[in-house]
């Protein structure tokens, strides 16, 4: 698929079909990672595939009760801060954070190597380049996915997530957990949230803002 077609088509998509990922393809789009550029050019990135719908709803327990109390929280506030396009994509979002992890029957666990500062207490906005170098290979996964037809969600951890993922698969203790990223097969009725425009003249400052 020509590049900027990818770019085009990458969508957070939260429906699955029940259709698997097969291996080969799976092994192709997480080699893509290994391809972003990363600040201490050693990639020591490592990936838990977990698939199965008992040893994924083990390892995302504690996603059902988080989104539970943003829920009863967060969505009415929600309504009065949020434009219409952000409040759209956020009730859709909400109510599907763990039955989207379940449905893909393929769970990826991207872990990368923090050194130095603890992740949440950085000396300096340099102390996060592990973890920007993370998220440049979980883009690249991303449009690896999007090339081969696949769809792809995520969910940032909050509270007590990381750690319990970081138990149950036996990470090490230099090692960071990413996100939950779920890939598989679009349901044919998959929701698609609208999509803002923006005018890119208008974002681009010259020689200043």
């Amino acid at each position: 698929m020509e590049f900027y077609r990818v770019l085009e088509l990458r969508r957070t998509v939260r429906d699955f079909s029940d259709r698997k990922v097969e291996d080969d393809v799976l092994n192709k789009v997480l080699a893509a990672a290994f391809r972003a550029p990363t600040n201490d050019h050693l990639r020591q990135l490592e990936f838990v595939v977990v698939r199965g719908r008992e040893n994924i709803l083990r390892l995302v327990a504690p996603v059902a009760e988080n989104t539970q109390r943003i829920q009863q929280a967060g969505l009415e506030a929600a309504s009065q801060t949020m434009d219409r396009d952000e409040y759209a994509m956020f009730s859709d979002a909400l109510p599907k954070q763990q039955l989207m992890l379940v449905e893909s029957d393929c769970l990826v666990l991207p872990f990368f190597r923090q050194v130095g500062c603890p992740l949440c207490r950085p000396a300096e906005q340099s102390s996060l380049n592990y973890f920007a170098s993370a998220w440049a290979a979980v883009e690249n996964i991303l449009l690896a996915a999007t090339a081969e037809g696949l769809a792809c969600a995520f969910r940032i951890p909050i509270g007590s997530e990381p750690e319990h993922v970081k138990q149950l698969v036996g990470a090490p203790g230099d090692y960071e957990f990413t996100c939950f990223l779920a890939i598989g097969y679009p349901a044919p009725d998959a929701h698609m949230c609208r999509q803002k425009t923006v005018r890119v003249e208008e974002r681009i400052h010259r020689n200043g803002w």
